[in-house]
């Protein structure tokens, strides 16, 4: 597996390592022995010490007999949105069942000769990284076809504090594979937490178990590796901007996908890139340097063309709110440049169509005309999330 980056951490002392959830399985395997077991996971599916996940349990003694794989693949290569085939894993032989395919939930036949379904997949923290959608597809699968389901939990990387969620809570007519259920942008949880939540809200029959990790804060967020997520989350540094900088994915503004900083800058060739930073610097619109860029992506809008913009580097990213930046990034960029912002269609295996694909990202109904005018609000208040989801927090 590719080494992936260190921790960093912006706080002076370090957490102890944190044992992630497939960790605290491993130690306690003789309760599972004997059963038979699918695992949801991709390569950044590790134990503490960097062993697979899929391997670990194998050696521990318990009996896998199938992969589940999400968007991007087992391998995290896959492009964004691109339908993906099933496999077979040649390190284990074990078949690798895509639920980012013609499917996006296992099927009885599937969990016909499953005991266990575990989940242990990474996460960024941002509602439409689709990721969390496939882990809400196994509990309403093993819910319909009675099976357990046990969540191996793993850090949110971007997870400081509750009161940092921020963007609209989802509206139902928006409900998508990238925003099913009513849960804010940036929901500062694990999986753990938001499979407790789903279980009490959604899916109350579903058989769930939550193994929790050890020597993990919420607070401090440290004592572990990050590993690449998907192709353009190679860094920790892209989860603090992207759920920002996604919103870029419905505009005629490429969102640094093709180049070295995919989701921290953006660009397109109509945009005069000194004049927004001008204005940008005189508003102080938050904590971030900003940074003018000229640059070339070599896929996605505008892929071969040059494009003018900036890179947002936050200057305490764990308190950084990117959804309240970037929106009033886009507001001056259509003050400055009028006419000129549009809506697109973004194309994925899930929506093929590309359509309303704004108001699928920020989970509202007509969020172009809202969006250019400034009049969305990335605010929360307590009741609207911190009061819902306390009951099911679980550090």
């Amino acid at each position: 597996m590719k080494k992936g980056s260190k921790t960093f951490c912006y706080f002076s002392i370090m957490n102890s390592q944190t044992k992630f959830g497939v960790d605290v399985i491993i130690d306690n395997a003789n309760n599972y022995k004997g059963l038979k077991i699918a695992l949801l996971c991709n390569q950044v599916s590790v134990t503490a010490n960097g062993i697979h996940s899929r391997l670990a349990l194998q050696q521990s003694g318990l009996s896998l007999v199938k992969l589940f794989a999400p968007e991007h693949g087992f391998d995290t290569k896959g492009v964004d949105g691109a339908f993906i085939n099933h496999q077979i894993d040649e390190l284990t032989g074990l078949p690798i069942v895509s639920l980012y395919s013609n499917k996006l939930m296992p099927s009885e036949e599937d969990l016909f000769d499953v005991d266990i379904v575990l989940v242990d997949l990474p996460d960024i923290g941002s509602r439409f990284y689709t990721y969390l959608w496939t882990m809400s597809y196994i509990l309403e699968s093993c819910e319909k076809y009675d099976k357990r389901v046990i969540i191996l939990d793993r850090p949110n990387p971007m997870a400081h504090n509750i009161d940092l969620a921020e963007g609209p809570i989802l509206n139902q007519q928006c409900a998508s594979f990238i925003g099913r259920f009513p849960i804010p942008v940036t929901h500062q949880c694990t999986f753990g937490e938001l499979a407790r939540y789903f279980k009490a809200t959604i899916y109350p029959n579903t058989h769930l178990e939550v193994i929790k990790m050890e020597n993990w804060d919420r607070l401090s967020n440290c004592g572990y590796s990050f590993f690449p997520t998907s192709p353009a989350i190679q860094h920790r540094e892209t989860t603090y901007t992207y759920a920002g900088a996604c919103l870029f994915e419905g505009l005629n503004i490429n969102e640094g996908r093709g180049s070295e900083y995919p989701f921290s800058q953006f660009g397109a060739p109509w945009i005069d890139a000194e004049i927004l930073y001008q204005e940008i610097k005189k508003q102080k619109i938050g904590n971030a340097q900003v940074q003018i860029v000229k640059y070339t992506p070599s896929i996605s809008l505008y892929a071969e063309q040059v494009c003018h913009g900036l890179r947002i580097i936050p200057n305490q990213p764990s308190t950084f709110q990117s959804f309240s930046y970037f929106l009033k990034v886009i507001k001056i960029i259509n003050k400055l440049f009028p006419n000129k912002l549009q809506e697109r269609n973004y194309y994925t295996n899930v929506n093929p169509e590309g359509k309303n694909h704004l108001d699928l990202l920020i989970g509202i109904p007509n969020a172009f005309d809202l969006l250019k005018e400034g009049n969305i609000n990335p605010k929360l208040e307590d009741k609207d999330w911190k009061n819902i989801i306390s009951p099911y927090l679980l550090y």
